[in-house]
């Protein structure tokens, strides 16, 4: 069985990478603690193929790498690139974006991820991306999930992604759409 190592600390994404990516004949590691790479992309596509192509090289295997987050249209798209930097934990970054929304009315945002995979040479042999529309609650609901989930509403479904069950997050969800647009290519390396 081959070693894909996802490009992350986060044990989170790593279980939803599992999730979606079960099946293939791929086992997931996450990358080193030690290794820590520098998110100085502008787009969420540019910090993923930095990371995946980083990690690759660094471990000699093939690495996955996703670089997602929230963009929320009253906040001029913000946190965007940022949201994993917007607090320090989950609570700290929820609060945050509830304050900087205030009582704003228009409360549409989308989720983002955009995914690349590279060879151990840390050339990227592919990216794809995906997109969830929804919007900010008021205040968090749901227990599941990590991030943004309790506050983040899926107007179709009536639930946030933190009340949702695994498999529907994962049928809805940025990543999710994403990693399912890689699948038909990644199968055939």
């Amino acid at each position: 069985m081959k070693v894909l190592i996802v490009a992350t600390g986060n044990p989170g994404k790593l279980q939803e990478m599992q999730a979606l990516l079960a099946g293939l004949d791929w086992e997931l590691a996450l990358k080193p603690d030690a290794l820590e790479i520098e998110e100085t992309g502008a787009t969420f596509a540019e910090n993923a193929r930095l990371k995946a192509s980083q990690v690759a090289k660094a471990t000699g295997e093939w690495a996955i790498a996703d670089d997602s987050g929230l963009e929320v249209d009253a906040l001029d798209g913000a946190p965007g690139v940022y949201s994993a930097r917007y607090g320090k934990t989950d609570v700290e970054r929820i609060d945050r974006l509830l304050h900087e929304l205030g009582n704003e009315l228009n409360r549409e945002a989308r989720f983002v991820c955009v995914v690349a995979i590279a060879r151990p040479d840390g050339a990227i042999v592919l990216q794809a991306d995906g997109i969830c529309a929804g919007n900010i609650l008021y205040a968090p609901r749901g227990t599941g999930g990590f991030g943004y989930d309790p506050i983040f509403y899926v107007p179709e479904q009536r639930l946030t992604f933190a009340e949702m069950t695994s498999e529907q997050k994962h049928a809805l969800s940025h990543r999710g759409k994403a990693l399912q647009a890689l699948l038909p290519q990644f199968q055939a390396l």
